[in-house]
C-alpha cells in the first residue's frame, strides 16, 4: 500500500475581495520530495506557502501535512515544520548562536538539547567559525544559510523555502543548493520551495509545478516536461508554451533581487 503524501493541497484558494490570488489549486508532495512552485511575482506561489504554513487563512479548499488540517490543526503543523521567508528574518545584532538560542526558545526545545542542537545546524551549514560574530557582519550567503539554520533546529518534517536565493551571487547560491541537497539527502526532509530561477529548480527540485495568475498550468518532473518540447527545451520553453509569456517577462526579479540586496545591507 503507498504511503500517504507529505502534503496534500485541495482546492486549495485565496481571494482578496473578488481577486483570486489563488485560484482552486491542487497538488500533492510525497515525503522526502523536494518540490519546486515556479512562476513570476503575483503568481500566487508566496500566498500558498502562506495558507500552508497557516500565516494565512484560506478562502476555500484545504490541504494536509503529515495528516494535519491547515485549518483545524494549526499548531501541530507550526511544530512539525520549518519556515524561511523570503526577507530577511535573522536579527542582525545577535549573533548566529544567539538567533539560534531564539529559535530554540520559540519552538520550545528544552535546554539540555539546545547547545548540542544549535552546534550541529551550525556545522552542517558551514557556519560554526562564525558562531558568536554579530549577523550584521555577514555576507548575503552566510545570512540565508544562518535563517535555513533556524527553520532547521527542531528538525522538521517539511521545510518550506520561499525564494531561498534571491539576491546572492552564483557562488552563494550554489553553495546554498550543495547545503539544501546535503539536508534532505542526510535526513529525508520533505521540501518545498518557490523560485524564479530555472536553474535552481532544474538542479534541485524532483517535481515542479508552474504557477500563472493564481493557477497551476502544468506539474511534471524537470525531466519530463522538457522532454514533451524536445531535446534542447528548457523550463523557461514550458512556462512560454502553458502561459504564452516568459518568467523573466512577466515577473520582476529584478526588483525582488534589489530589496533582497537593500535589506541585506541594512
Amino acid at each position: 500500500m503507498p504511503e500517504s503524501p507529505a502534503i496534500e493541497v485541495l482546492e486549495l484558494s485565496r481571494y482578496y475581495n473578488s481577486y483570486a490570488a489563488v485560484d482552486h489549486i491542487s497538488f500533492n508532495i510525497q515525503a522526502g520530495t523536494i518540490f519546486g512552485l515556479l512562476g513570476p511575482n503575483g503568481a500566487g506561489k508566496s500566498t500558498t506557502i502562506k495558507m500552508l504554513t497557516t500565516l494565512l487563512p484560506a478562502s476555500s479548499g484545504t490541504a494536509c501535512i503529515f495528516g494535519y488540517d491547515i485549518n483545524r490543526d494549526p499548531a501541530q503543523i507550526r511544530q512539525i515544520i520549518g519556515y524561511v521567508p523570503q526577507l530577511l528574518s535573522a536579527d542582525g545584532e545577535l549573533t548566529a548562536y544567539e538567533n539560534l538560542l531564539l529559535s530554540c526558545k520559540l519552538y520550545g526545545l528544552h535546554h539540555t538539547y539546545r547547545d548540542r542542537r544549535i552546534g550541529e545546524v551550525l556545522e552542517f551549514m558551514g557556519l560554526t567559525p562564525h558562531t558568536n560574530q554579530l549577523v550584521n557582519q555577514y555576507s548575503g550567503g552566510m545570512i540565508r544559510r544562518l535563517e535555513i539554520a533556524q527553520a532547521l533546529v527542531h528538525e522538521p518534517r517539511v521545510l518550506f523555502l520561499d525564494e531561498p536565493t534571491v539576491g546572492l551571487d552564483p557562488a552563494a547560491r550554489k553553495t546554498l543548493w550543495k547545503h539544501i541537497q546535503e539536508w534532505r539527502k542526510q535526513f529525508g526532509t520533505t521540501i518545498l520551495m518557490t523560485t524564479h530561477d530555472m536553474d535552481e529548480a532544474d538542479t534541485l527540485c524532483d517535481i515542479v509545478a508552474f504557477m500563472h495568475l493564481g493557477r497551476i498550468v502544468a506539474m511534471d518532473t524537470p525531466c519530463h516536461l522538457k522532454a514533451k518540447l524536445g531535446p534542447k527545451s528548457s523550463l523557461d520553453d514550458v512556462f512560454i508554451l502553458h502561459t504564452g509569456s516568459s518568467i523573466k517577462e512577466t515577473g520582476d526579479f529584478t526588483n525582488a533581487k534589489q530589496i533582497r540586496n537593500t535589506i541585506s545591507h541594512l
